[in-house]
């Protein structure tokens, strides 16, 4: 069996996959040096928020002031989208994805937070119920490319197929005295390295993991199907313009992106 085959198998089955050393070092180098920069512009100005809020995420990596001119912003694009990373996810789910946007994940401001159970979109203003429902017809991944050595996300395997158990529920939404950060059973911590690539379900139960983690740099590419729920965020600053998608080279999911907003 293919690593392709594998890596459906295991999503099909428990909501994410792992490919190890599936991209090579010198993308991950570039990649780093890249995200480096970018995020420490985004900490240049964000500090006071990054302390008091204690944040653990910045986004829109891609957007255009994070860049000198369309050459650099191009050679971002291509090494996010790059050959490794489009032949697994189309390998894996088909045609029809569309880029959404990047994430950068670290450690809160002196890992003063505690890591906490969620399904990214219980914080959009979608009832939960209705999320729910709408489940087995949404395809929203996250494609986690880490930059350095991490045990840095636990999984609840299964929970991309089904909605919560009572237990799980009341952790989450924090219900009944309970707390989203206490440990849930069927929690699977993931340790990965550089050139591994973990594709995982955003709606599915999952949390992030600081205190066994001295330093944390995990890129991820939020990509997907398209559905109404998801659709209202997609934002045009952080795609290429027409000219800059004339010089990418895997330039697919960017274009159907673009359609996408250019019909919403």
């Amino acid at each position: 069996m293919s690593a392709l085959e594998l890596a459906t198998q295991s999503y099909e089955a428990q909501g994410f996959a792992v490919l190890r050393q599936w991209l090579a070092p010198e993308v991950i180098v570039a990649l780093a040096q890249e995200v480096d920069r970018i995020h420490a512009q985004w900490m240049h100005e964000n500090r006071s928020r990054y302390e008091e809020e204690r944040l653990v995420n910045m986004h829109s990596l891609t957007a255009g002031r994070y860049f000198r001119g369309e050459t650099e912003r191009i050679r971002f694009f291509d090494l996010v989208v790059s050959d490794g990373v489009t032949a697994l996810v189309d390998g894996m789910f088909g045609a029809g994805i569309y880029f959404h946007n990047t994430q950068l994940f670290f450690n809160p401001w002196q890992n003063r937070r505690s890591p906490y159970w969620h399904r990214d979109m219980q914080y959009s203003p979608v009832d939960d119920i209705a999320q729910a429902n709408e489940q087995a017809r949404m395809l929203c991944l996250h494609v986690r490319i880490p930059l350095v050595p991490e045990q840095g996300i636990e999984v609840i395997p299964g929970t991309h197929r089904r909605w919560d158990t009572a237990e799980e529920r009341d952790v989450r939404l924090e219900r009944h005295g309970r707390k989203n950060s206490e440990d849930l059973p069927d929690g699977i911590l993931i340790a990965l390295e550089p050139g591994d690539v973990m594709v995982f379900d955003a709606q599915m139960i999952h949390r992030g993991n600081y205190a066994r983690n001295p330093e944390r740099r995990a890129l991820d590419l939020c990509v997907g199907r398209p559905h109404p729920f998801t659709l209202r965020y997609l934002d045009e600053s952080v795609l290429p313009t027409e000219g800059e998608l004339a010089n990418i080279r895997n330039k697919a999911w960017f274009e159907r992106a673009r359609e996408l907003v250019a019909s919403s």
